[in-house]
């Protein structure tokens, strides 16, 4: 294997020459698991771990390692390494770390496309897809909508679903898979890139795992049978991995049962680019978009340019990126203010020492 097969190219090659790290191994972290990673090279993989220097420098989880990184290694013992520095990303996916609306969770780092499956029984929700779609484009990371386990619904019910993603969401590739049947599986072997990095994104029993199976051509993969009282298959997956294919590289997920939504503004723009567009040329500075006489917005609805859902949806990320903006703002403050006190104490016990 060449580095080139696990995603490395010039601009890395450029990175590791400035920052003067040519001394050190290269890697891509493809397992991690708390403070102890797998790095893989062109020759084999490591048990790696980080140096103390790196680790107490850190500032947040984000100076730390996550799967998809390229870090600078020296072996120490068989099959042992330290990690020294982390190469510079060109893509983080990430959001809301569940439970804390004050953090930013990494799922995965330089990433080139989002593959975003979705069932078509139970679990398809075009309310999340456009999340994660808002996700994808936050991080400038393409993305590509797979509709699995179609062999569970008739012509109809798809064709009627397909139509309605559309309507609602344009310009983004979809392709239709069985892994039961292995429909659509070439399809979407042909659209993958030698040297690109693929991550897979979406909701428990989806049908991830067994899609990695089917691309491999083997069962590498723990997959669940469907339970026949839910509709749904089992969550199988319980940490993020890297797997390298004969086109391209892909990036497991455990499936993300809450998707929250970061300061995301850009995203938000991408995603709802009609809606944005049509929200700046509305004639009132101040509209709010709801009842207003003459709102671009509202006429656009009711004309049927704009889907109501959508909009609603719309809406609903707005309000909730907007929130963790605010409350990302009101934690750093508190922090500035609380190493504000901090100081001024050590201050005043290093005058009453004197």
């Amino acid at each position: 294997m060449k580095l080139e097969d696990l995603g490395y190219n010039k601009a890395l090659a450029k990175y590791r020459k400035e920052k003067n790290i040519e001394s050190f191994g290269v890697g891509r972290v493809i397992l991690e698991h708390k403070d102890r990673y797998i790095v893989k090279t062109e020759h084999k993989e490591f048990n790696a771990e980080l140096i103390g220097n790196l680790r107490f420098t850190a500032e947040s989880k984000h100076d730390l390692p996550a799967v998809g990184d390229w870090v600078a290694i020296s072996e120490y013992d068989a099959n042992k390494a330290l990690i020294h520095t982390v190469y510079s990303r060109h893509s983080i996916l990430e959001r809301q770390a569940v439970g804390k609306s004050t953090q930013n969770q990494i799922i995965a780092t330089n990433i080139d496309y989002g593959l975003i499956v979705q069932s078509v029984n139970r679990d398809f929700n075009i309310n999340r897809l456009e999340r994660y779609l808002t996700i994808c484009n936050t991080s400038n990371v393409e993305p590509i909508i797979i509709l699995s386990k179609i062999d569970l619904i008739d012509e109809q019910t798809f064709n009627a679903l397909l139509k309605e993603i559309k309507e609602r969401i344009k310009d983004v590739s979809v392709i239709a898979i069985s892994n039961q049947t292995q429909f659509g599986i070439n399809e979407l072997e042909n659209k993958m890139i030698k040297g690109k990095t693929y991550c897979l994104l979406g909701s428990s029993g989806v049908g991830k795992s067994t899609l990695i199976n089917s691309l491999i051509g083997e069962n590498v993969m723990n997959t669940g049978e469907i339970s026949q009282s839910i509709d749904r298959g089992k969550h199988v997956t319980t940490h993020r991995e890297l797997i390298v294919l004969k086109n391209g590289i892909l990036i497991d997920n455990p499936g993300m049962r809450e998707v929250g939504i970061t300061d995301t503004s850009n995203g938000l723009e991408s995603t709802f680019e009609d809606i944005v567009t049509l929200a700046q040329a509305c004639k009132f500075n101040n509209c709010t978009h709801t009842n207003e006489k003459g709102c671009e917005i509202q006429s656009a609805i009711e004309n049927g340019e704009i889907d109501s859902d959508s909009y609603a949806n719309f809406l609903k990320l707005e309000k909730e990126s907007a929130f963790f903006g605010s409350s990302v703002e009101e934690k750093k403050k508190k922090d500035k203010n609380l190493g504000k006190m901090i100081r001024d104490v050590r201050k005043q016990r290093n005058r009453n020492k004197y």
